[in-house]
């Protein structure tokens, strides 16, 4: 699969007519096509990887096309949606739209009415992306790092309505039950909107020479980020310094790295950078509160959280701030923030699109 060509996934229970959906938007839109007969799969992918468009059908079972699309919204609020159904009544069609469908196609329907929709929505949807929707990717050695790194600044970052992706790369089973713990990472992720992709490298074995890069470089290449989120290399624990490195070399052609804090790193942690995250604290804490079966440690109680927010906010004019390294951050870094108020030497104070400023 090339970069520049469509992801379409097709939700559709009846073979035939997912079959003849396939064909129609891969031989004659150029689309490569994911097919999925139930909303609970689709929601799945959709969590774990990126589309262009999702076409789906009304009449499922369980779960109907139209009753996940505010799920769908939350995933990826922007991602174009064509609904085709054999039931053509005006109730179907004013839901659809109700509940934010970008286009309603009754049967029967051919399959150059299908790929024209298509790729019209496909391109409306990409235009409305270079228009100034960000591609984030946040990396993390085990569950909850990111949401303890740069929880705030995600949710940020999904104010703004960029596109987020958290990419965790152990399952943590030294931390707890690797399924509970996946699963808790899958509440997190929503909480911001964001796409989790969950691999199962061996928790406090990360090597970058054993799979790791290739594993980020794949993600990387299928985010294709401009700017990327992960561990500093100023830190105890070994998985969280492998991962940095392993980053150094997959994200090497992405315009924008920085590095954030744990509750491991050392006191050679040298933010340059400060995030205004005033009024997103909280929304970092209903992330952390979904990991449930960490609750005992220090670092996840709310008030260190908070404290830890407003004492980085000495270094701005902000009221919560979280810190962060600059490994590279280009030029379009600038063009894509609304406001970047420079502070005294090298230190940074960003405020991300969307935030209001105080």
């Amino acid at each position: 699969m090339t970069q520049d060509r469509p992801r379409a996934l097709v939700l559709e229970d009846d073979a035939d007519a997912a079959e003849f959906t396939r064909i129609a938007l891969e031989r004659f839109g150029g689309m490569d096509v994911a097919v999925v007969g139930t909303a609970g799969d689709a929601l799945r992918l959709l969590r774990e990887q990126h589309f262009d468009i999702l076409v789906s059908d009304i009449e499922l079972p369980g779960r109907s096309g139209l009753e996940i699309l505010p799920e769908v919204r939350m995933i990826d609020p922007t991602l174009p949606v064509m609904v085709i159904t054999a039931h053509g009544s005006v109730s179907h069609a004013v839901e659809a739209l109700r509940k934010s469908a970008d286009e309603f196609l009754v049967k029967p329907v051919t399959a150059m009415q299908i790929v024209e929709r298509a790729t019209e929505l496909v391109r409306s949807g990409r235009e409305r992306d270079a228009a100034g929707r960000e591609a984030v990717l946040a990396i993390g050695a085990h569950p909850d790092d990111v949401e303890i790194g740069v929880g705030a600044t995600l949710a940020a970052h999904a104010a703004a309505g960029d596109r987020l992706t958290i990419l965790t790369l152990s399952p943590g089973a030294v931390g707890g039950e690797v399924t509970l713990r996946h699963a808790e990472a899958l509440e997190a992720a929503a909480v911001v909107g964001a796409r989790l992709v969950h691999l199962a490298f061996p928790d406090t074995r990360l090597d970058p020479a054993d799979g790791l890069i290739t594993a980020i470089e794949e993600v990387v290449a299928d985010v294709r980020p401009d700017r990327v989120y992960t561990h500093t290399s100023h830190d105890r624990h070994q998985d969280h310094r492998a991962v940095h490195e392993a980053v150094q070399v997959a994200a090497r052609q992405v315009p924008s790295l920085w590095c954030y804090q744990s509750p491991s790193s050392t006191v050679q942690f040298q933010p340059n950078r400060f995030v205004d995250v005033d009024g997103f604290v909280e929304t970092k804490l209903r992330m952390l509160a979904a990991y449930a079966s960490q609750a005992h440690r220090d670092y996840m109680d709310p008030g260190l959280v908070q404290a830890t927010a407003r004492y980085w906010s000495r270094f701005s004019p902000a009221l919560a701030v979280e810190p962060l390294e600059t490994v590279r951050a280009s030029e379009s870094l600038a063009a894509a923030a609304q406001a970047v108020r420079p502070a005294l030497g090298d230190v940074e104070v960003e405020h991300l699109r969307g935030v209001d400023e105080s």
